[in-house]
């Protein structure tokens, strides 16, 4: 416990010890080592007495005597740390000098932290001393981690990734989320309320102003995301930058966050020219937090990719990962349709509109981000132009199908054809689900916009197409978890056995027994709309969706959940549906009436 004072000169409990074995007067003693070693004021010996005659003693005297010097000091280390002196940092090593053989003594220790805190470069020997003894690094500050961590890459490496592991869990839970609802979805908090998150700040607060940490964090994110091709690592990614941007650390936003990435050759690298990566993610993120990229920023975000120069294409690994951010995604697939809607009623073809290109563009690029990565290669894909000139219109066509045949039921009885609706898809259509990832990406959105207008119709004659897409795209997480909730609006048409059969059998139900989240999904829906389900096809479907022995414990708890809520459902009426608000907020254009609010991201 007293480990230290000799070499400092201090008599501690052994000197004591030993003196009290030696002498002949054991009392004389001790009052010559309360005289050597008490505080050294001559006034106090006198007042002493008066403690001993008020019954306190004199160890809680000196205790509180020395708490008192103790914050004292640790508030003149902060003072001479932030002061203007030129030899501050001198005075601080040589109190760390002096205080470090203390540092084990759980009184002194807080000053010895205090110290070692406020200096921007503490003495190699001493962080190896304290990178050595786990209680001494556990309870130093985050400024003298930092310091040890950028040359212990494996070392800060354990520290993050317990993080990154949570941020994951968090966002996967959050798909599963037992709310259905097309207003409070996966894609419902801003930018700002998301970089409040537990991980974001923490992973923020370590870096602090280090570059090299921060370069550290990015390459863990690539790594993390060419192992799994998982896209919430992209958002994190592009979060954090955000983050620090918002606490204004020029030292990482304003220089290349990647510039010791060379040192490490088996991780891939990627260049950033200065300013270029925070100014363009700061645009998107103006843009997410809108749903919607304007003109204006579309410009600006076009100026950022074509300023990408010769010499700098890796810049590109870079931007393609913040484009894969599914957030960012979002945001690019909702313009992209409410643009194509714009075309629609100016009788207008896609590639008439160079802000439609530019979304294609920014949409490929984010697509294609792990292949890029991956392969090392920075270059930007080639966009197909048959998604312009085939799928896109093949896309609108199916609009139009739509449109004429709602026009024409509200025609006159004599003025009607026979015209019915079309159940057939353009082969362009179907094909380009199946074998472009863009198109794919943009036909899944438009599914779920169908699914917000309430449309049955046009909703039956689309779903079926979704069984075969490019990379089981319809089968993602996230597009289900927008489509689920899309779902709760038609609520009523889950009466009909013929929209069940296309919901299900012909849809979800093609791969649940192969794809456990699929699974989830499905019960997740029925917790909410079981009651509205035809009870002898939901009869039926429940033997379906029995889980299989092999299978994890939340398809388990979410299967128990259901056949409960169905036993309580025997027993009481149901209860009258409170209408559901529309009220989105979105920009209103002439046809269709509506833009959705949300956008399919999957896994590239």
């Amino acid at each position: 416990m007293f480990a230290g004072l000799p070499e400092l000169g201090i008599a501690n409990g052994e000197d004591l010890k030993e003196t009290l074995t030696n002498c002949t007067e054991p009392l004389k003693a001790i009052d010559q080592f309360q005289m050597e070693n008490g505080i050294l004021l001559p006034t106090l010996q006198s007042a002493l007495p008066f403690l001993d005659l008020h019954g306190t003693p004199r160890l809680e005297f000196h205790q509180s005597v020395f708490d008192e010097l103790r914050e004292k000091l640790m508030e003149q280390v902060a003072v001479i740390a932030e002061g203007k002196d030129e030899d501050r940092y001198g005075k601080l090593e040589e109190l760390l000098e002096k205080s470090f053989p203390l540092v084990k003594m759980p009184s002194i220790q807080p000053v010895v932290m205090q110290v070692l805190k406020h200096l921007p470069k503490v003495p190699e020997k001493k962080l190896k001393m304290v990178m050595a003894d786990k209680e001494l690094y556990k309870v130093c500050a985050v400024e003298v981690k930092r310091q040890i961590w950028q040359d212990n890459q494996a070392l800060f490496g354990d520290e993050v990734s317990p993080l990154l592991k949570q941020y994951i869990v968090e966002k996967e839970a959050a798909l599963f989320s037992s709310d259905l609802s097309i207003l409070h979805n996966f894609f419902s908090p801003t930018p700002k309320t998301r970089r409040q998150g537990e991980v974001v700040l923490k992973l923020t607060q370590m870096i602090g102003k280090n570059v090299k940490l921060y370069d550290m964090v990015l390459q863990f994110l690539r790594t993390l995301f060419l192992r799994t091709r998982n896209v919430h690592y992209c958002t994190l990614r592009a979060e954090l930058l955000m983050s620090l941007h918002d606490l204004d650390i020029s030292e990482i936003c304003s220089v290349d966050p990647c510039h010791k990435a060379s040192s490490h050759p088996q991780t891939p690298t990627l260049g950033l020219p200065s300013l270029l990566n925070p100014l363009f993610t700061w645009c998107l993120d103006a843009c997410i937090r809108e749903k919607f990229v304007d003109s204006k920023r579309a410009r600006e975000l076009q100026g950022f990719l074509d300023g990408v120069k010769k010499g700098q294409e890796q810049v590109l690994g870079d931007l393609s990962m913040i484009l894969c951010d599914p957030f960012a995604c979002n945001t690019l697939v909702l313009s992209i349709i409410r643009n194509v809607q714009e075309l629609l009623s100016q009788d207008a073809l896609p590639r008439d509109s160079p802000d439609l290109l530019l979304l294609l563009r920014m949409l490929s690029l984010g697509q294609g981000a792990w292949d890029m990565i991956d392969s090392q290669v920075f270059k930007e894909p080639r966009l197909d132009l048959e998604v312009m000139t085939r799928f896109l219109p093949a896309m609108m066509s199916v609009v139009v199908d739509d449109h004429t045949f709602i026009v024409e039921q509200k025609l006159p009885s004599e003025e009607k054809s026979s015209l019915t609706y079309p159940t057939n898809l353009p082969d362009a259509f179907i094909r380009y689900l199946q074998d472009n990832r863009v198109a794919c990406e943009m036909g899944l959105y438009y599914v779920l916009h169908i699914a917000k207008l309430r449309n049955r119709n046009a909703l039956q004659r689309l779903l079926p197409a979704l069984v075969e897409t490019y990379n089981d795209m319809a089968f993602g997480d996230i597009f289900l978890h927008l489509l689920t909730a899309h779902l709760t609006l038609l609520s009523d048409e889950f009466g009909s056995e013929e929209f069940c059969s296309v919901v299900f059998d012909s849809f979800l139900l093609t791969s649940f027994s192969s794809k456990e989240n699929v699974h989830r999904h499905i019960l997740r829906m029925l917790l909410h709309l079981h009651h509205k389900v035809l009870p002898s096809y939901l009869e039926t479907l429940m033997q379906t969706l029995e889980p299989p022995k092999q299978c994890s414990e939340p398809l388990k708890e979410l299967h128990s959940q259901l056949t409960e809520k169905l036993e309580a459902h025997k027993k009481s009426p149901t209860p009258p549906d409170e209408p559901t608000s529309l009220d989105l907020g979105l920009h209103p254009v002439t046809v269709p009436t509506t833009s959705s609010s949300s956008a399919p991201t999957t896994p590239v």
